[in-house]
């Protein structure tokens, strides 16, 4: 039988300190209760507080639990955090596709858009940040809903006639999804219109959302109507970018 992970166990015993200490505890607290070095506890509570499950006072000197660490079951990151990591590289993303690009993460069993660029041309567009799309019916979508299953839409309605409306279908192409790391759609959402979108990867490796571009099929695709290589590449190398600055120190 494995082992536990030492370090877990040591980040576990910091936030039950913290948790019955409603004025905060120091560094040297922490390290006195649990018998550890300032150095070691330091770089707990320093990765604690990245996460945002710890927060300091105004002088620094102290350590309490964050309000975020009450309400696990919400998405930790801020929307507002995604949407300014995944400007440039989504501006970026539509001038070198050439197409509509959405950055969404899932709200409530829908996919709310963040942000979102225009294709680059001169048709007349509507803004879509704030609304929300199906997971089940678009690429965006199934690119988050593939690693949070609990987010599973219960009642799976028909937007065109190639919307997935079968759990079973639905469960095999999340499980595509998950082994290539990015997902498709064609015309299951608007007729005439296909999808690429990869999953967007925070701390800790967990997927706090997806990026992705969609036009008309013509554009998206192959002449054997299968999505065209170039732009999954772009696609999950977006992706990868916008994980990499989400990842780094604010």
């Amino acid at each position: 039988m494995p082992g536990t992970v030492q370090s877990i166990e040591r980040a576990a015993a910091v936030l039950r300190l913290l948790a019955a200490a409603p004025d905060g505890l120091g560094v040297a607290d922490l390290g006195n209760a649990l018998g550890l070095a300032k150095t070691t506890v330091h770089g707990i509570v320093r990765t604690l507080h990245q996460v945002g499950f710890v927060e300091q006072d105004h002088s620094g000197a102290h350590y309490h639990l964050s309000d975020a660490f009450g309400r696990l079951g919400e998405s930790y990151l801020d929307p507002n955090e995604l949407r300014s990591r995944a400007i440039n590289w989504a501006d970026s993303l539509a001038s070198r596709s050439g197409e509509v690009v959405r950055v969404g993460r899932l709200v409530e069993g829908k996919v709310e858009v963040v942000h979102h660029v225009f294709r680059p041309d001169d048709s007349d567009q509507d803004l879509d940040v704030g609304t929300t799309l199906p997971p089940h019916a678009t690429a965006l979508g199934k690119a988050v809903l593939a690693y949070d299953t609990s987010a599973r839409p219960r009642s799976l309605e028909a937007y065109t006639t190639r919307t997935i409306t079968d759990p079973v279908q639905l469960s095999e192409e999340l499980a595509t999804v998950r082994s290539r790391g990015w997902a498709t759609e064609f015309e299951e959402h608007t007729v005439e219109l296909a999808s690429i979108a990869a999953p967007i990867r925070g701390l800790g490796g967990l997927v706090v959302g997806a990026v992705g571009l969609a036009g008309r099929i013509e554009r998206i695709c192959d002449s054997r109507l299968r999505h065209r290589g170039d732009l999954v590449s772009m696609v999950r190398a977006t992706a990868d970018a916008i994980a990499r600055d989400l990842r780094e120190d604010p």
